[in-house]
């Protein structure tokens, strides 16, 4: 079953309160040398039969009226493979 992933994230130009909040924790929980983080989303679509460029093309349609606020995020879809399953033995 193919699995499409979207992700979320604030424009470059856009205030992001939330990755600056996370980037003030990092130092006092121990952590250096980061200088920035940007906070976003992440989507994971599992899709019924085959994945061809018309389902690709509506879910870049999903990312750009449901998953983003296209005023002041942007969007990355992309095609993740999904490992088989794993048979263990007792």
């Amino acid at each position: 079953m193919p699995r499409v992933v979207v992700d979320v994230m604030p424009k470059p130009e856009i205030l992001d309160p939330q990755g600056k909040a996370v980037l003030g924790a990092l130092p006092r929980l121990g952590f250096t040398g980061v200088s920035d983080v940007r906070q976003g989303k992440r989507f994971e679509l599992e899709i019924d039969g085959e994945l061809t460029d018309e389902v690709l093309e509506q879910v870049r349609q999903m990312a750009a009226t449901l998953l983003s606020n296209p005023v002041i995020e942007d969007y990355t879809v992309s095609v993740e493979t999904v490992p088989a399953a794993v048979e263990t033995l007792p």
